[in-house]
């Protein structure tokens, strides 16, 4: 019985070694197709500083562009233009290199932020005349450490010292966040690039914020004159789809002035329709009291400026901005010899733009743009009005 047992353990052993092979490939060959061709996940891209340095966070862009426009002065200058003020150039925009140290909200702790901007864009937004740059092409817009302290509601109060972007606006220094390429007049001519000072700033809840400013002035990193400069805004958010930021300013910016006030209010609203369309509204008004820097130093100069923007994502990687402004600069005070503009006592201008946002490309975004200015003075080498096509390229990081 044992040898009869014996044997029949062999057969089936045999019999086993020989099925399962063939049961293992049957089952291998049902399995979907696709599962067995998917490769693993990529490995998570590698932020090497915040790897070296806990807590820290690098990011950037690059970016360079070309314009053209058939009533540019004297070959060279597209007038009115900040960014995009060079005829039939190849420019070399900026390299911008940000990093950031956030803080906690939530208990006693402290940041940093400071942007390092080198190109043709930052000989434009010095401080001081060029009194603090990095050289003819180089900048720092950013550059502050905020202190928070916390509070009740889980958001804290923050004290930022340092220099600040200013509070008022659609529109950024950094041409990569804005929804069309060039930059409006408004950005340019009624409102400050940036300001140095200390501005305490909280959120009370989901649908209230507030800053508050003190600082040395417009776009000065030292005090021209020996009064400080006021600027708050108040952010109202009614929904998640809606935004509504109201900013208020006063105080004295001509050099060796005391006395002669600039004040005024600027007002942003923004909304969601949809998941593709988003809406913004801008308006601002602003005085600055009678002296000798203005144009007509005799009476107070004033000017008021609206401006709205649309835009709408056919896919991920393709959108369209379009953006009208005015801008009545009434006594020229905002616009005399500026950036091509003739010397004048007063002037009426404004622009349309389309610009296509292309972004088929991992990090990168194609910028083709279309603008078409207008003024009541013949300032477009003898023309009322000038065309420009651009085409600006940036990477993000």
């Amino acid at each position: 019985m044992r040898v009869q047992g014996s044997r029949a353990t062999r057969a089936a052993l045999v019999a086993l070694w020989l099925i399962v092979p063939g049961v293992l490939r049957a089952q291998s060959g049902a399995a979907p197709a696709d599962s067995a061709r998917k490769p693993d996940p990529p490995p998570p891209p590698v932020n090497h500083l915040e790897t070296a340095l806990a807590g820290f966070k690098l990011t950037g862009f690059a970016a360079g562009s070309y314009s053209y426009s058939g009533h540019s002065v004297g070959g060279t200058t597209i007038v009115g233009r900040l960014y995009d003020r060079l005829q039939n150039r190849f420019m070399l925009n900026a390299l911008a290199v940000v990093l950031d140290k956030p803080y906690d909200p939530a208990k006693f702790s402290a940041g940093f932020h400071t942007e390092l901007l080198v190109g043709q864009d930052a000989t434009l937004i010095q401080s001081d005349g060029g009194t603090f740059n990095l050289g003819p092409q180089g900048d720092i817009p950013h550059l502050y450490v905020t202190l928070n302290v916390p509070t009740g509601s889980g958001n804290g109060l923050q004290f930022k010292v340092g220099r600040m972007v200013t509070l008022m606006g659609v529109e950024v220094i950094e041409t990569v966040a804005n929804p069309n390429w060039s930059e409006a007049n408004q950005f340019i001519y009624v409102e400050n690039f940036t300001g140095t000072g200390v501005s305490v700033e909280t959120k009370f809840n989901d649908h209230v914020d507030a800053q508050f400013r003190v600082i040395n002035g417009w776009d000065q990193v030292s005090d021209n004159n020996s009064h400080k400069s006021l600027m708050g805004r108040v952010g109202i958010y009614p929904d998640a789809l809606t935004s509504l930021g109201v900013v208020g300013y006063w105080g004295p910016e001509e050099a060796g002035n005391n006395t002669a006030n600039r004040y005024g209010i600027n007002g942003v609203l923004w909304r969601k329709l949809g998941s593709k369309v988003n809406v913004w509204l801008q308006g601002d008004y602003g005085t600055e009291q009678a002296n000798a820097a203005l144009p007509d130093p005799t009476q107070d100069a004033k000017w008021w400026a609206l401006g709205g923007w649309v835009t709408y994502d056919f896919s991920p990687s393709l959108g369209l901005a379009l953006r009208g402004d005015y801008v009545n600069d009434e006594n020229g005070a905002r616009t005399s010899g500026l950036f091509g503009f003739s010397p004048n006592t007063g002037q009426k201008f404004g622009s349309g733009t389309a610009t296509l946002n292309i972004k088929a490309w991992p990090s990168a975004v194609l910028r083709p743009e279309l603008r078409y200015d207008r003024s009541t003075l013949a300032t477009f080498n003898g023309k009322k009005d000038q065309i420009t096509v651009a085409m600006a390229l940036a990477y993000l990081y």
